[in-house]
């Protein structure tokens, strides 16, 4: 099969475009700015999602869902919240067609406008917070440790599949505390499940932070965050982690006795990871020959191609891959036996090539009388031969290795491209000639944050966790700064 792929050192916006349609993950919908996430783009969001879900629920969550529709005033009852998200709200005014007097089509019923306006959700924590007024009364009702799969809205102009669309799908969690130290261990748990779930699962290192004041979510007191860098040298948010204070709690009058019956608000938090995680993984671990997923998260780890001429010897490598799958399910690996006889072996090869099978297995008759297969593997398209024997053994080992090997190639591009620079004339030309992290020194103003955005289209991505407490001048105003922070241009 052809590929049709452009090369990624010659246009890697296209490259991108390009794979996830040929790849069969997502395409555009009639409407703009939306996407149809197809089935083989659907089945490695539900294994993310799955491997996510069990994280949460291990750390003593539980699912719930709440509504798509927002009421208008509950946007309005939190100023930084409805200020943050104010210019991406899809409204519902309507809530009935007829069909026009002159025969063209159905319009709006003007007789049929809502008394008040609704909002598509952006986000919940409105709606949800309103809720819990009328869950929590007393410390016994708490923590809350709520989460929801949901879709959400946010009005993009500019839109690219899985990185940036008007509707998205995603996770959002919402947590309810006693006390404001339970609050901030809650925000910072989960920012470890996330790095958890990146690193080990998606096998994408993370650098973790906190967001600046400007950066930070629309309505919380603190912003934590999980940074990646993908092959391009542009940065990747991968997770955030919000540690609300009581803001919402007093916007919604959400109180709680405690022990001595002295009333109080709780305090919040509010996470979430959505399908831009697609995104990440296809643009941190993907070639010019297609895509490239990581065992954990490839809806089937190995795959089977027979190779035959008659039907005699596809039944004999029929019975034998049978046998395979079935050692492979032992040691809970899903294997996918491809016996369709509209493609030829080399079609297939190179269809799971391009929708990045981390292995694959290849049967001819010669193999059968050897006792042997030959295994080609995706992150490095070298192949062996291997002994039938015992095959599940040899799988196994190599789709460990194949996790980890990834995991590793992606650290050391990252490594690679994490720069101090100690001059705004050096930061331009490290962003300008290779991109990627720059660690640099602020003043801590918004001021200087946002002239250089301005000039150079650079952010602070986070200001790290872990950043060593560093004496130094800002890099644009020549003001003190006590460490560096972490600045890229993004997605």
């Amino acid at each position: 099969m052809s590929k049709g792929i452009p090369k990624r050192s010659e246009d890697y916006s296209l490259w991108y475009n390009e794979l996830v349609k040929k790849a069969d993950l997502a395409e555009n919908s009639p409407v703009r700015g939306c996407m149809v996430i197809k089935p083989y783009g659907f089945s490695i969001w539900e294994k993310m999602q799955a491997a996510i879900d069990t994280m949460f629920k291990e750390t003593g969550h539980t699912n719930a869902y709440f509504p798509l529709f927002i009421p208008k005033s509950y946007l309005s009852k939190e100023a930084d919240h409805v200020e943050g998200f104010a210019k991406e709200c899809a409204v519902v005014t309507h809530y009935r067609l007829k069909n026009s007097d002159n025969g063209t089509g159905v319009v709006v019923d003007p007789d049929a406008k809502l008394e008040e306006e609704l909002i598509v959700r952006p986000t919940s924590e409105t709606v949800i917070w309103n809720t819990y007024k009328n869950w929590i009364q007393s410390y016994r009702d708490l923590p809350l440790l709520i989460n929801q799969w949901a879709n959400v809205v946010r009005w993009e102009m500019r839109t690219r599949l899985f990185l940036r669309t008007a509707e998205f799908l995603w996770q959002e969690g919402h947590t309810a505390h006693a006390t404001k130290q339970e609050a901030v261990d809650e925000a910072r748990l989960i920012l470890d499940v996330y790095t958890d779930f990146v690193e080990n699962f998606m096998a994408v290192p993370v650098i973790k932070g906190v967001k600046t004041e400007s950066e930070k979510f629309a309505g919380a007191v603190d912003t934590y965050c999980i940074e990646a860098l993908m092959q391009d040298g542009k940065a990747l948010q991968a997770g955030t982690s919000h540690f609300l204070g009581q803001n919402f709690a007093k916007a919604f009058d959400v109180k709680f006795a405690d022990k001595e019956g002295k009333l109080d608000h709780v305090w919040g938090t509010s996470w979430g990871v959505t399908t831009r995680l697609m995104g990440a993984l296809i643009m941190v671990h993907s070639d010019d020959n297609g895509l490239v997923l990581p065992p954990k998260l490839a809806p089937s780890p190995v795959v089977i191609v027979p190779i035959y001429k008659t039907d005699e010897q596809a039944k004999a490598i029929g019975d034998q891959a049978k046998k395979i799958i079935e050692s492979l399910k032992a040691k809970g690996i899903i294997a996918k036996f491809d016996d369709r006889d509209t493609h030829k072996p080399g079609w297939k090869f190179a269809e799971y090539e391009l929708k990045g099978i981390p292995v694959r297995i290849a049967i001819g008759p010669r193999d059968l009388e050897n006792g042997t297969v030959e295994i080609a593997r995706r992150d490095t398209l070298s192949k062996e031969v291997a002994n039938i024997e015992g095959i599940e053994n040899r799988i196994e080992e190599l789709l460990e290795d194949i996790q980890a090997n990834l995991f590793n190639k992606a650290r050391v591009h990252r490594d690679e491209n994490i720069t101090k620079v100690d001059s705004f004339e050096e930061f331009k030309k490290v962003l300008d000639d290779k991109g990627g992290f720059l660690l640099a020194h602020w003043d801590g103003t918004p001021e200087t944050e946002q002239k250089i955005k301005e000039e150079t289209k650079a952010t602070i991505r986070c200001i790290p966790l872990d950043a060593e407490m560093e004496e130094g001048t800002c890099i644009y105003s020549g003001k003190p700064s006590s460490q560096r922070v972490l600045f890229a241009r993004a997605y």
